[in-house]
């Protein structure tokens, strides 16, 4: 087994991320997706062979998932998947809403005419990546868009704290909520407007409303995909 290589067994791209991190991620992934199901025990010397990484990297990552909630350790028996609710898709929804409305006002206070130019470039590209139906480079510039508000807003804390609310769902989720592609081409602009009038209380509406459309939505998905045997409230 190859371990710890400079290129990702999940993403198959360089890796970036922290191992530890990149387990996490793998895992989470899993989670959410429905592969693994709530009460399922993970075996560490499968998860190290599928990211390719050694056994302490793995006991780090589940350790960063049973801080976030998604799994618990239970003495002498390992790691085991917690339960995973339509509300916790619903809070996580919530609070990134919240958190990125406040960035995006405070961006419209503080944002350069170089750094709209940036926003309108990245909007543009997303177009042009949606109509050659490049899945990967639309949820790369859809993540591009929102670290550039989140940049101009100055606001490192409340930034860091946006990030760990958003990496709880992994970023190739959100395209596979019905619609999500569509309202995104029609909401960036229109946050990049209320940036470029600089109005702080539309532009967090804007991103209010943005963020907040897909937790239903993702829920009918995962629903879908057999995530609840049974429908939690």
């Amino acid at each position: 087994m190859t371990v710890n290589s400079g290129i990702s067994r999940v993403t198959g791209r360089p890796r970036h991320q922290r191992l530890p991190e990149e387990v996490a991620s793998y895992v989470r992934e899993l989670i959410i997706s429905g592969t693994v199901r709530p009460g399922e025990f993970l075996r560490i010397d499968r998860i190290a062979e599928q990211v390719g990484v050694s056994i302490t990297p793995v006991r780090e990552g589940l350790g960063i998932l049973r801080a976030q909630g998604f799994v618990r350790l239970l003495p002498r028996r390992g790691f085991m998947v917690a339960p995973f609710t339509h509300q916790d898709i619903r809070d996580l929804f919530w609070a990134q809403a919240v958190l990125a409305g406040e960035l995006a006002a405070r961006a419209a206070a503080r944002i350069t005419p170089e750094k709209l130019e940036q926003l309108e470039a990245i909007s543009e590209d997303y177009e042009v990546a949606n109509a050659a139906a490049d899945l990967t480079k639309v949820i790369d510039l859809s993540h591009a868009y929102h670290r550039e508000i989140n940049r101009a807003a100055a606001s490192m804390r409340l930034a860091m704290l946006l990030d760990s609310v958003v990496k709880t769902v992994p970023p190739r989720f959100y395209a596979t909520i019905d619609g999500w592609i569509e309202e995104t081409r029609h909401e960036h602009p229109l946050i990049i407007e209320a940036l470029r009038e600089r109005d702080a209380d539309k532009a967090r509406e804007l991103m209010k409303v943005h963020i907040s459309y897909g937790a239903e939505r993702l829920i009918e998905t995962l629903s879908a995909r057999g995530l609840w045997s049974e429908q939690p409230s």
